[in-house]
């Protein structure tokens, strides 16, 4: 974002008290020429003090932009206030200086709106922290708190910073920030967001960030950055201006060399000042932010919401896009010596103390097939070595093949032949007892998403490219109906294709993990899928809380309908101004009666922007 895009705070902060000055001047103009107990000079003070306080600054500041080669629509409220007060017509120019300062206020007022979800978030997070010193646990504010400083989080308050576990065993509610819809296991060693929400048990945890580095903090700065970028629409309706202002210009000269009355030339530059274009379409592209953000979408470059329905092309990231990002267990070979369920008892009693991947899949088919877990003890999990404990009085491992045929090698005889996806071997005191295999399960919603893109969504080309194996890729390109794969690809060769591609036609990556970065940045638009990654999330400009292809239907629909509502206002706004601008060219429009009709003008193109924040009952047509 460049500095010109920026608006300075002193810029918002102006002008409500100008918008405020100049509403008391004409209340007051009003009252004394309708009592009358003043001539029209006295009644006339007022208006003086509007226009010198008012007037004046405002009239200065787009001078500098003149100077600046920065030819905006909002140059005609300049120039009519400037020719107000040349004709001696301090009512209309008032009214100017009240439809230009208004204006902003409006859309300030629009931007304190949109930032109400922000503002939850930041009073949801929680201002202190309990650290613990020794035996001591006191109470800090969280701009306190260190990196290792230990940390104990009470029952069902919201964790102040990332970290790991290091004494307690519970769950936190995650789903704020990750959108998984049940509690996650915490015990030593398991890491822990800031945002979550701690459950019935004490935690003790270790922070690893300090707090304005930590997850939640990141979400509540890119829903900063996303509300202080200027998006790409503005500076559509500054193209719009740059021709409907010499329009303007033109039929005003023109009105009064025919007349012959300067008057005329004030009249049609009143009609002309152009609020829909500086305020409608910010308030709609403010609105749209707004309505993602209560969606679960956070917009972080606003200007995709303008891109993302020219889009031609989607290119997906495999795991944890079209896949859930989470195994689960799809066949257990079981040694003839061992029961099955047995077995998965034993081997989930133990798994609930890991925070490998694969430990959650083997605990939701434990707790499918409705199997009462057990304690387990003398937990080990060092890296490379697998996980090792005792569960009703026997040793159990779960490890890798390479792993047992290692420690076990008399028992490799046992073991079935290797096959595609992941797997786990499991041994029970010594002895070889089952393979676990897992696959990553397709999105439910993926075939039915991927095949509405094209009728509703345009879509010419989908792709889908992964770092994975070809038959990894394959199974889940069949299972979705993609034809497009690429697979095996370093992050380098992704970044490469999606270049390539982004040459030719407007693209959409979607994606959720570090290597995917380079990939979201190179894309027309990047989409990062939930908080796995901060690189991800800093590299994209939209991301997706809950991780859900709905989500991404969602977004395509605010971002048409954002596009619509937008150009309604600012173009029928502008057609409303050019019938009241040739009204009073032909001399029909006074100039304070130009201004009333100007006001009437931006109120139907504001109140129609607004729509956009308002949620239809349907965002998802698949």
């Amino acid at each position: 974002m460049t500095q010109s895009e920026k608006r300075p705070t002193w810029w918002d902060a102006k002008h409500r008290p100008i918008a405020f000055l100049a509403l008391a001047a004409i209340a007051i103009h009003i009252a004394l020429r309708v009592s009358g107990t003043a001539d029209d000079a006295v009644a006339d003070y007022p208006l003086y003090v509007a226009l010198l306080l008012g007037g004046a600054p405002l009239v200065f500041d787009l001078l500098i932009k003149l100077f600046k080669r920065e030819f905006g629509s909002d140059l005609l409220a300049g120039i009519s206030i400037t020719t107000a007060v040349l004709l001696e017509e301090y009512l209309a120019g008032t009214l100017v200086v009240l439809m230009l300062s208004g204006g902003e206020a409006i859309e300030s007022f629009a931007v304190r709106r949109a930032s109400s979800v922000l503002q939850a978030l930041a009073k949801r997070m929680p201002s202190f922290a309990h650290r613990k010193t020794d035996s001591t646990v006191t109470e800090v504010d969280l701009d306190q708190l260190q990196v290792a400083d230990t940390i104990v989080v009470f029952p069902h308050e919201v964790c102040p910073v990332d970290g790991t576990v290091l004494e307690g065993h519970g769950v936190m509610d995650e789903s704020y920030l990750t959108g998984e819809p049940y509690m996650m296991s915490k015990t030593p060693g398991s890491q822990v967001l800031s945002g979550a929400i701690n459950g019935e048990t004490a935690l003790t945890i270790r922070a690893d960030k300090l707090p304005i580095d930590s997850r939640y903090a990141k979400i509540m700065q890119v829903m900063r950055e996303s509300e202080q970028h200027r998006p790409r629409i503005r500076r559509l309706g500054d193209q719009l201006g740059a021709i409907y202002t010499p329009v303007a210009v033109a039929l005003a000269l023109i009105a009064w060399a025919a007349s012959g009355e300067a008057v005329r030339f004030l009249a049609v530059l009143v009609v002309a000042t152009p609020c829909p274009l500086l305020i409608a379409i910010p308030v709609a592209v403010i609105g749209s932010i707004s309505l993602s953000a209560r969606l679960g979408i956070i917009i972080k470059n606003p200007a995709i919401l303008e891109t993302v329905d020219t889009c031609r092309t989607v290119i997906f990231d495999k795991t944890g896009t079209l896949t859930y990002g989470r195994p689960q267990l799809t066949e257990s070979l079981v040694a003839d010596a061992f029961d099955a369920n047995e077995l998965l008892k034993l081997v989930a009693s133990l798994e609930r103390y890991s925070k490998h991947p694969l430990a959650v899949a083997i605990i939701a088919a434990a707790n499918k097939r409705g199997i009462l877990l057990d304690d387990a003890n003398s937990i080990s999990e060092r890296p490379g070595q697998g996980l090792r404990g005792e569960v009703d009085g026997r040793e159990i491992r779960v490890f890798s093949r390479k792993q047992m045929a290692a420690d076990y090698p008399n028992e490799v005889a046992g073991l079935p032949p290797a096959a595609e996806g992941l797997e786990c071997v499991i041994a029970v005191d010594g002895n070889y007892a089952a393979t676990f295999r897992f696959r990553d399960e397709p999105r439910k919603e993926g075939a039915s998403f991927i095949q509405h893109l094209r009728p509703k969504h345009a879509f010419a080309r989908v792709m889908l490219v992964s770092g994975d194996r070809e038959s990894e890729v394959r199974y889940l390109a069949n299972q979705v109906g993609i034809e497009e794969v690429y697979f095996s690809q370093s992050p380098e060769q992704k970044l490469e294709l999606v270049r390539e591609e982004t040459t030719k036609v407007d693209t959409i990556f979607l994606g959720d993990g570090i290597n995917d970065a380079p990939a979201l940045t190179a894309a027309t638009v990047g989409v990062a899928f939930g908080q796995n990654s901060d690189v991800t999330s800093e590299a994209a400009d939209a991301v997706i809380m809950d991780s859900s292809l709905k989500k991404v239907d969602e977004l395509l629909h605010v971002s048409h309908r954002m596009r619509s509502i937008a150009l309604q206002s600012a173009v029928g706004g502008m057609a409303l101004s050019l019938i009241g601008m040739f009204f009073a060219a032909a001399g029909y429009l006074p100039p304070v009666a130009g201004a009333v009709a100007q006001e009437v003008i931006d109120v139907v193109a504001v109140l129609n922007a607004l729509r956009v924040a308002i949620a239809p009952k349907q965002l998802s047509d698949f």
